[in-house]
């Protein structure tokens, strides 16, 4: 995809289309491919970190649907429609589930309008919003999609490591939650430091040298304040690989790799 598109700045990389880049996607430009390529220079692992991330996410949801009685679910950095997306999962085990996305790129929320489109008993919609603005957020979800007073699914993958300050993003986390009833749960994953540290930190000095959001890999210490104050669902804070994998999964796929992730209920 090499085209014009009005509103989007071919010649700057941007996560979400790496990232789908690194999933084998095709909606990206010849700046996310070059500094995807780069970053995979120094740290090849990184479409394995990527396919885990997905893994993850799609085992999550279909526990909290399947298992936890979840009906609705808030995406937060949605990224660009790949395989296995967050609504097409939720509604394969429940058609009646609500999912709203939300994400502050153009180039996301006109492909995500354009390709994604949930079961006709549920709803999908999709919100141009700030991460860092959680209020708005949750009004806007609430006017017409999600119904705030029962439980909701808060998802953010890969989102709060674009947020600098640890403080920072977690009180983001506390702001969303507290607008969130008992009974809701938080699935979130971001990148760390600690199986290959020194490769992905240069990997992530590649990408922060040329992309205008930089990321910031955290430790597992770090991202568990995340989760303070909420009920952790077993295993816990662990390799994305290693969050209830499949009894067949494949020996590739339970590669521990530097991204944690774990559900939360709050109590």
């Amino acid at each position: 995809m090499d085209s014009q598109h009005p509103g989007i700045d071919e010649t700057v990389p941007h996560s979400a289309r790496v990232w789908n880049y690194w999933l084998g996607g095709k909606d990206n430009f010849r700046a996310d491919r070059e500094v995807g390529d780069e970053f995979s220079r120094f740290y090849p692992d990184i479409e394995v970190v990527a396919r885990s991330s997905r893994g993850f996410l799609t085992r999550a949801v279909r526990f909290l649907v399947g298992e936890r009685g979840i009906r609705q679910l808030l995406d937060i950095g949605t990224g660009l429609p790949t395989v296995d997306n967050t609504h097409q999962v939720a509604q394969a085990v429940l058609p009646q589930a609500r999912i709203v996305y939300v994400d502050n790129d153009p180039m996301v929320l006109a492909y995500a309008r354009a390709l994604l489109t949930g079961t006709s008993q549920g709803a999908t919609e999709y919100l141009d919003a700030d991460l860092h603005d959680p209020e708005r957020i949750l009004e806007l979800a609430g006017r017409s999609t999600l119904d705030l007073s029962q439980p909701v699914g808060l998802i953010l993958m890969n989102i709060l490591g674009h947020v600098p300050e640890l403080d920072e993003a977690a009180g983001i986390v506390r702001r969303l939650l507290a607008g969130l009833p008992p009974g809701s749960y938080l699935v979130t994953a971001d990148g760390t430091n600690v199986i290959d540290g020194p490769a992905f930190e240069e990997a992530i000095g590649v990408w922060n040298a040329n992309a205008p959001l930089s990321y910031h890999l955290r430790t597992p210490e770090q991202l568990a304040t995340f989760l303070e104050g909420l009920e952790v669902v077993e295993p816990g804070l662990v390799p994305c690989s290693r969050w209830r994998p499949a009894p067949d999964a494949a020996p590739e796929e339970l590669r521990e790799v530097d991204e944690f992730g774990a559900v939360a209920r709050k109590p």
